[in-house]
Formats: structure tokens, sequence, C-alpha cells
């Protein structure tokens, strides 16, 4: 009797160890997921996409071991309703922070009842990790990051904080990490660094679990300040300087608001961009040196076109390639941005794609990945298929984006067909163009009055691609700037 239970017993046992082993395995087997998001970085920043002025060898090497898509878009021409919908899989039309408006606490909060990508990780499995630019909410609002689905924040909660790079402090969760002068020098903290290194601790902390680190980057977003071991790398290169009213050499950075950058924007810019450059490589080598870098895939894009602010200079560096426009635009310099995925072993390396995507299509992508529901009141679609070269990728109806500032701007891409219009609050002002980006990449071409029933059915789709906003009504709203 007694051996006969030790058996029963030993072989419960061995059931459930077995049970436990297999539920490790596969919680090892899903793939940890880090997207990268640079601010204000222009499609053609990139070496590897033209860029001559400088190299971004790191970021192009993820292009020669992944897939670049060629025709990406991002949810917005500005920072926080591209990064809104980023997270929640719906286009400006219906996404919930449809501008940069803001409140008294800060940026106006993602509402509780949205359901983000970070919140579908956590709920299968995930431990979630945000590092960097938020701009969605303040600390202990219900657009918290940390009420939004990330188990861990740590950065620039406030954005207009943001434009600085040695800000007065940083968030961390709920807490204010007041950063002090470097052994009192007065210079301050050059804030990517320490956000950085608690985005590299993240993922050594969790590499046997599956997470996702959302890391967007501040850099290179106006002000223009680098550090002065890349300032060296690049001062004198770029003649001639470009003048900016708003630098002060000798003001102090440890501040809040306003622009403070250095005399030298050019050199600044390409210093910038190569610490970005450089920590993207910091990244991947830790992955590797951790083993883990076979599961893990990396997405790489920029929140919107080059800015013109605090002494950046687009034209100088080619920022926007071939595209007209820039941040603030829809014309497609300030909406088409990089696009870089690489997954080991899943993505054939250095492979491109031409599927028309946008930034809305993240969360359907994930989904479909992990094998979790979709919701259904999203407007994005899965680009999986594309990135496994699997044919049969669902394309998209049409693409759409409005712009709550300068008298309203809205745009929608139909296939190859791009209308623009101008103005939008401003009837009597409003322009309307029509643009064939099939042979017309650059608009420069305004096909409108040859095509009159083109723009009839597009004008239309504008009028019924959009949900009301009690918030963002459509017209000018205050900005934080």
């Amino acid at each position: 009797m007694k051996r006969s239970l030790i058996l029963n017993l030993s072989l419960l046992a061995i059931i459930f160890a077995f049970i436990s082993c297999q539920s490790k395995n596969e919680i090892a087997q899903k793939p940890n997921i880090i997207y990268i998001l640079a601010d204000d970085l222009g499609y053609g920043d990139l070496s590897f996409q033209g860029q001559t002025k400088f190299q971004t060898p790191n970021i192009d090497q993820l292009a020669e071991d992944g897939i670049t898509f060629t025709q990406h878009y991002a949810g917005s021409t500005v920072c926080s309703p591209s990064r809104s919908v980023l997270l929640t899989g719906q286009h400006t039309g219906h996404t919930p922070i449809r501008g940069n408006k803001g409140n008294a606490f800060g940026n106006w909060p993602i509402p509780a009842e949205i359901l983000t990508v970070a919140e579908i990780l956590q709920q299968n499995g995930y431990v979630t990790g945000a590092f960097g630019k938020w701009g969605l909410g303040a600390p202990g609002s219900e657009g918290d990051p940390n009420n939004q689905g990330f188990d861990e924040f740590f950065g620039y909660n406030h954005q207009t904080l943001a434009h600085n790079y040695y800000p007065a402090y940083l968030n961390h969760n709920q807490d204010t990490v007041w950063l002090k002068d470097n052994e009192g020098t007065g210079e301050g903290i050059y804030a990517p660094i320490p956000i950085h290194e608690h985005a590299i601790k993240f993922i050594v902390e969790n590499k046997d679990k599956p997470f996702f680190m959302y890391y967007p980057s501040v850099i290179p977003h106006a002000e223009l300040f680098a550090p002065e071991e890349y300032m060296a790398k690049y001062r004198g290169k770029f003649l001639p300087e470009k003048e900016y009213k708003g630098a002060d050499e000798g003001a102090p950075r440890y501040k809040i608001g306003g622009y403070g950058s250095q005399p030298e924007s050019h050199a600044a810019f390409a210093a910038m961009v190569n610490l970005l450059d450089d920590q993207v490589g910091e990244i991947v080598a830790k992955l590797k040196e951790l083993g883990i870098d076979d599961n893990t895939i990396i997405m790489f894009s920029s929140d919107n076109g080059p800015h013109m602010e605090g002494g950046a200079d687009p034209d100088y560096f080619d920022s926007n390639s071939i595209y007209k426009g820039y941040k603030r635009d829809l014309y497609e310099g300030g909406i088409r941005v990089p696009m870089i995925v690489k997954w080991p072993g899943k993505i054939e390396a250095a492979s491109k794609s031409n599927h028309i995507s946008a930034f809305w299509d993240i969360l359907p992508t994930i989904t479909d990945l992990i094998d979790a529901p979709t919701p259904e009141n999203i407007d994005g679609i899965s680009f999986l298929p594309s990135l496994l070269g699997d044919k049969e990728q669902k394309q998209h109806d049409y693409l759409y984006w409005e712009f709550h500032e300068r008298s309203g701007r809205r745009a929608l891409r139909k296939g190859d067909w791009k209308l623009v219009q101008y103005n939008v609050l401003t009837p009597e002002k409003t322009s309307t163009e029509l643009y064939n980006l099939a042979n017309d990449e650059g608009e420069e071409k305004d096909v409108a009055s040859n095509n009159p029933d083109i723009v009839k059915e597009l004008e239309a789709l504008m009028n019924s691609a959009r949900t009301e906003s009690d918030v963002f009504k459509f017209e000018s709203p205050t900005i934080i700037r």
C-alpha cells in the first residue's frame, strides 16, 4: 500500500515536472520584442538610405541582417499622436491622442479604457519596459506608462521636458529622479546616457523571460546637443555652420524648457545620430552577449520626418531624401520614415519590402506573431506575412492622417494616389493636391485638376475615415511645442 502510494506520488511528480518543463519551454520560445523609435530622424538620415555626410554602421547592419520597408509611414507628423497611433493601432482619425495638446498636468493622457500593445503583451506573459520619451500622460494619470501596460518606465514623461538634453530631472515609474551636475562641473547629465543604461539593465534582468522593450529615444530631436567625445569627431567638418539665434554657449545646460542648442549645429546633429547609432549597436551586442539575439525581434523606425527647430538644417543633410516636406507636413517628407525589422533565422537578411505599411500596423503584427487575439476596433493590419516572405500579404484599402496645427492638414493614400489638403480649418483657403506616387514620389506635380473623379473619391474617404473626438475637435487646440 505504502509502496504503491510512493510510486503514484513519484509518477505525479514526474508528470508535473514534465508539464512545468513544457510550460517553461513554451515561455522561452516567445520572441523578445524591441521597438526602437528615433525622434525626428528623416528617411535620408541613415547612410544605407543615402546619407553621405556621416555614417550609421550599426543601424545599417540591422538592415543588412533583416528587412527594410521602403513605404512605411509614421502615425503622425508630430510626436504625441504618432506615439498614440503606434501603441493603439488606430490612425489619427480614431486614436485618442491626435495632437500635441496638453492639460494643466502635462500631455493629454491616453484614456484608461484604450487597449495598448504593451497591455496585450503583459496579458500574454511579457515583461514590459519603456525607456525614453513618453508624452502620453503625466505620472499618476490614466495615461501614465505604468497604467498603460508598462511594468517599468524611465525617461522623459513630459515631451516639453524632452526638448532638453540636460534636464533637471527624469521619471522612473512614479519617482522623480533629479539629475545632479557632473561632479560639480555645472554641465549637468546628458539624459540619453542614463536612459540607455536603464534599458540595457532591463534586458539583462529579463533575459530569461519574454520581454517587450519600447525604446523611444529623444535623439535627434531639437535641441541640438551631444557629449563632447562625440562633438570632437565632427567639429569643423560641416562648414559653414548654420547660426542658431537661440544658442548661448555660456548658458547653463541644467534647465527646463526652451532650446539651448550649441552654435555648432551641423556637428551636433551628426554627433547625435552617431550616439544613437552606437546605442543601437550596444543593444544588439548585449543581446548576443546574453545569447538571446536569435530569439529577439528588433524593429527600428522614427516618429516623423526631420525637424527644423533648434538650428537643425535638414536641407544641408538631405534628411528627407527625395521626399517633399518636413516635420508638420503631410507630404512624404513629413511622414514616410525608415523601417527595419531584424529577426534572425525568420527574416531573410538584406531583404526589402515595398508593402505599404504604417505605425497602426505594429499592434496587429505583434498580436499575429505571438498568436494573441487582435482587437477589433483598430485600423492596422498585420505585416507578419511580409516579414516572413509570404506573398499572401493583406493590403490597406487606404492610409489616413490628420494634423490639427497650422490651420489643419489631412492626407490620404490609396494605392499610388495621394491626396493632400492644407488649411482645412479655413475653407476659403483650403488647397487640394493630388499626386501619383508611382511616378512622382517627390510630389512635384499636382494632378488634381486632371483627375476630378479621383479627387472626389479620396475626399469622400477622408470624410468617412475619422470619428469626432471630444478632446481633439480638429480646430486650433492648445499646443505644447
